[in-house]
């Protein structure tokens, strides 16, 4: 091995579709992390680490539109396909990837 480490995964059911209502979030605790589960008026399905960059907000609380969230603190908008700031504000939170399938939301956790 030439000394990097390979990082692995594991896809983790965290709940039903219905459970996360349109332009809405939950908040969950998946793999000893909390993270902020996204439903966009489109129906896509995101999910990102719950802490804004700035000063920790619960992004799970924030409004969503588009395809980001608005922290309910500082109103910092964070997209939710790459999980950087947007606009002038520079930050950014960890993303995972997340596949719906029969109804229910999956997400790809590192471990």
């Amino acid at each position: 091995m030439d000394g990097l480490s390979l990082m692995t995964s594991r896809w983790i059911d965290v709940c039903a579709l219905e459970e996360v209502p349109i332009r809405g979030a939950r908040r969950l605790e998946i793999g000893g992390q909390t993270v902020g589960v996204f439903r966009t008026t489109s129906g896509e399905v995101y999910a990102i680490e719950n802490k804004c960059p700035h000063l920790g907000g619960p992004l799970s609380e924030g409004i969503v539109h588009d395809s980001a969230v608005t922290c309910p603190l500082h109103n910092w908008i964070i997209d939710l396909n790459t999980g950087q700031a947007r606009g002038a504000d520079e930050g950014c939170v960890a993303r995972f990837d997340v596949e719906v399938r029969d109804a229910r939301i999956f997400v790809n956790i590192p471990v």
